[in-house]
C-alpha cells in the first residue's frame, strides 16, 4: 500500500473510519490535530467525505479532508461542539416518514427539509409502510407536501410497492436516507439491493416507536451503480446557522408568494399586506407548514434531539 492515498469515508464509528480506496476498504483513525482544528462539529470526519490518508507504522491515518460540496447538518445533542453532520457530498436526500407505526412528527420533517434546502441537497419524501397507513391521512399528507413542491413516493418494502421507483431514483447517485427510528430505512435499502447485509428491527408494540438498528452511518455501494448512506434513526432535528430573516427562503411555497408582500423585509408573521399570511388564510399554503415555520422562528430549546 502506498504511503499517501485518497479515498471516500464509507463508515464512521467515532473513533475508526472505513475508507474506500481502489475498491478496498481500509480502517483508519484520524490525526489528533485534525480532530481539534477549529472544529465546531461533534464529528469532524463524516460518511461521504473525500479524505487524504497516510500509512503510519502499520496504521492508516486520515490527515486531511477535501472541501465538501454540501452536507446535511443538525444541532448536536452534545451542545459543547454545536453541530452534528449527518453526511457529506450527497446528490440527494430521501426523507422517510410514516403517519403511524410510528408517526413522524411534521415539525421533524419540515426541519429536515429546511436543512436540505439551506445546504442545496435535493430532497424526496418517501411515505413508508404505505400498507399500514390510512388512505385519508395519506391523501392529506400528499396534498401538503406536493403543494409545497416536494415529490412524494409511496413505498412498502414488505409488499414491494414503490421499490422499483426508488431503485431508479438511486441509480448512479449518492443518496442519504434519513428519518426517525422505525420508519423502515434499512428494510427498504435491503429490498432495493438484497445483496447488502443490513440489520433490521421490529417496532416496539408497547410504545409504537422504532428501535435503533443502524448503529453507525454507513455508505453501501449499490449493485446497479450509485451508493446509499444508511443513518441511525434521529429523534429530533435542531436547526443550525439559519438566520431568522432567511428562514422563509427554505420553504419553497413561501418563496413563491413572498414577492407579493408589501414590505421587502417582511417576516411573514404580523406585517400588514403579507402575501404569505394571506396564502395561509386562503389555504394555498398548508397551516401545518406555516406552523412549523413559526415554531422554528421561535426555536424552542427543547427541540435539540
Amino acid at each position: 500500500m502506498e504511503n499517501r492515498f485518497t479515498g471516500t469515508v464509507v463508515r464512521a464509528t467515532g473513533s475508526w473510519y472505513d475508507v474506500l480506496h481502489d475498491g478496498a476498504t481500509l480502517r483508519c483513525r484520524i490525526r489528533g490535530k485534525l480532530r481539534l482544528k477549529g472544529v465546531r462539529s461533534t464529528n469532524p470526519v463524516v460518511v461521504g467525505d473525500e479524505v487524504v490518508c497516510e500509512a503510519e507504522g502499520g496504521d492508516c491515518v486520515i490527515v486531511d479532508i477535501a472541501p465538501r460540496r454540501n452536507y446535511v447538518i443538525r444541532r448536536a445533542s452534545n451542545l459543547s461542539k454545536e453541530s452534528h453532520i449527518i453526511a457529506a457530498n450527497v446528490d440527494q436526500a430521501l426523507l422517510m416518514v410514516t403517519l403511524r407505526s410510528p408517526e413522524t412528527p411534521k415539525e421533524f420533517a419540515d426541519r429536515f427539509l429546511v436543512t436540505c434546502e439551506a445546504y442545496k441537497v435535493p430532497a424526496t419524501i418517501l411515505l413508508s409502510k404505505i400498507d399500514l397507513q390510512d388512505a385519508e391521512a395519506v391523501a392529506e399528507f400528499r396534498a401538503v407536501y406536493e403543494g409545497a413542491g416536494y415529490r412524494v413516493l409511496e413505498v412498502s418494502a414488505k409488499e414491494g410497492r414503490g421499490v422499483e421507483k426508488v431503485r431508479e431514483l438511486l441509480a448512479g447517485r449518492t443518496t442519504l436516507v434519513s428519518g426517525n427510528s422505525g420508519v423502515g430505512k434499512s428494510t427498504l435499502i435491503q429490498a432495493i439491493d438484497p445483496s447488502l447485509d443490513i440489520r433490521t428491527g421490529e417496532i416496539s408494540d408497547s410504545h409504537h416507536k422504532g428501535r435503533h438498528t443502524t448503529t453507525f452511518s454507513t455508505m453501501y455501494p449499490l449493485a446497479e451503480g450509485g451508493a446509499v448512506i444508511d443513518t441511525p434513526g434521529i429523534k429530533g432535528f435542531g436547526l443550525l446557522d439559519i438566520d431568522d430573516a432567511e428562514l422563509w427562503h427554505y420553504f419553497p411555497e413561501m418563496m413563491r408568494v413572498a414577492p407579493g408582500c408589501r414590505f421587502y423585509n417582511c417576516t411573514h408573521t404580523h406585517e400588514p399586506g403579507c402575501a404569505v399570511v394571506e396564502a395561509v388564510k386562503a389555504g394555498e399554503i398548508a397551516w401545518s407548514r406555516y406552523e412549523s415555520y413559526l415554531k422554528i422562528l421561535d426555536d424552542d430549546e427543547k427541540y435539540r434531539k
